[in-house]
């Protein structure tokens, strides 16, 4: 197994804490077994995709005939080895696709990685996560071993399968073998490969965690087990919320270096230096994708049930949530310094993804910034290749910029940089407004 130190700022007593870490070692040799995973989204296909071995035969599940078909034909947001691994597999017939959740009774394992998103009002919405597992446990027979991925509140692995599954004469630990194991994939990020990502188990038995941990050591070299699901489910909520209050520590500090002339992105990597005690983010429009500006609500919904206050996380929250206001009224600024009356005043955001190099959308700081300049009379409009068109939170439909050129536009907005894209044409606009901190490519850019 991979030596894998704790990343724990506790004055280089790490190692004393090391042996706390259960690593999972499988005793038994690895069997065949049918695999289904439930839910091909930017969890579920890799999962499926990683689980390719001659001794597994694979099916991919999912409601979404749509999602299938973009499968089928290669549509997906993944990286060329994965997408050509995908493509193989299926042409051997080792992973199959359907939306028939009859695949699940004759599986020997199942693992379930539907999207857990929030609604408007940032409450938790576990309508596909309730759907996914009523039909998990509808379909469950005796020895399956089934994992659940999804980010979610604590508890959710015995509330939703293991009571479910007693109710329906199914004992986990007995009948059945249930485990938490919650996703670490980073979309976009190939430095992160799931092969060498450690992972966290936590079953409801000890030899629900074996038999889970031995599935999961499937995926990677690394595999720990906790005393429980909650314990892993908490896990998954600590590492986001983390992020989360350091993205929103680290706008702060940008905003205190605009007020002292520094640059943000030199200071954070000045500090970085520390061997110790300190792990740094670059500040930027907002933050998106499908954990950080989500996962952190479920603990915060879950506590505020029990009438329990977590300030800290809650400030970060609303500090995330108000950051594309700042880049709407900053864009109003550079417009007003430069004698323009905002209202029709043209304005082109420069990449609408939440993160540089994938399609995904999701939560994107983007959003609420287009959407904040249309209802002040914006003319605004965006330029990103890999989204060729896109709806706003009100279902407004846009369609971005094949090719904007930059001396058209009253303010370019740097939102996203994804790589491989020519953006040299935001230097003929007058004004560019850089909510990366690090488009050094203009000169004359402002930042935040």
């Amino acid at each position: 197994m991979t030596e894998h130190p704790l990343a724990l700022a506790i004055n280089g007593r790490e190692r004393l804490l090391a042996d706390r870490l259960i690593a999972f070692e499988p005793h038994a040799p690895e069997r065949t077994e049918s695999v289904v995973v439930v839910g091909l989204g930017y969890v579920g296909l890799p999962t499926a995709c990683a689980l390719q071995s001659p001794t597994a035969q694979v099916t991919g599940f999912d409601i979404s005939e749509d999602r299938l078909r973009a499968i089928e034909t290669g549509d997906v947001d993944l990286p060329e080895i994965e997408r050509r691994r995908m493509s193989a597999a299926l042409a051997a017939g080792s992973l199959r696709l359907s939306s028939d959740p009859s695949v699940l009774a004759s599986a020997d394992v199942v693992i379930m990685c539907v999207p857990t998103p929030v609604d408007a009002a940032h409450q938790p919405d576990l309508a596909a996560l309730r759907a996914a597992c009523e039909t998990v446990v509808s379909y469950a027979s005796r020895g399956q071993v089934i994992i659940l991925t999804s980010t979610t509140f604590v508890g959710t692995t015995r509330q939703l399968l293991v009571e479910p599954l007693r109710e329906r004469g199914l004992r986990a630990g007995t009948d059945v073998l249930v485990a938490f194991s919650p996703e670490r994939i980073d979309p976009g990020n190939y430095d992160h490969v799931q092969r060498e990502t450690p992972r966290v188990v936590g079953g409801v038995t000890q030899r629900c965690a074996e038999r889970a941990g031995a599935v999961i050591r499937r995926m990677t070299d690394s595999v720990y087990l906790v005393s429980s699901p909650e314990a892993a489910e908490l896990t998954k909520l600590y590492e986001n919320i983390f992020r989360a209050v350091n993205l929103a520590l680290a706008n702060e500090i940008a905003d205190a270096c605009a007020v002292l002339g520094l640059d943000p992105i030199e200071v954070t990597i000045a500090a970085g230096t520390k061997p110790y005690g300190f792990l740094g983010s670059f500040p930027g429009p907002g933050v998106g994708g499908h954990c950080i500006p989500c996962d952190p609500h479920y603990l915060l919904w879950q506590l505020g049930g029990r009438g329990l206050s977590v300030p800290v996380i809650e400030q970060a929250m609303r500090s995330i949530d108000q950051r594309p206001g700042r880049v709407v009224q900053r864009v109003v600024e550079m417009l007003g310094e430069a004698g323009i009356d905002h209202s029709g005043a043209r304005v082109v955001v420069a990449g609408v993804s939440y993160k540089a190099g994938v399609q995904d959308l999701r939560e994107s700081p983007a959003l609420p910034i287009l959407a904040g300049l249309r209802r002040l009379g914006v003319d605004v409009h965006y330029h990103d290749p890999l989204l060729p068109e896109i709806a706003l939170p009100d279902g407004t439909r846009m369609t971005g910029e094949l090719a904007p050129r930059g001396r058209d536009w009253d303010v370019t907005v740097i939102h996203t940089v994804h790589p491989g894209i020519d953006y040299s044409w935001a230097r003929d606009c007058p004004r560019v407004l850089d909510a990366t901190y690090q488009f050094d490519a203009v000169p004359h850019r402002r930042v935040l």
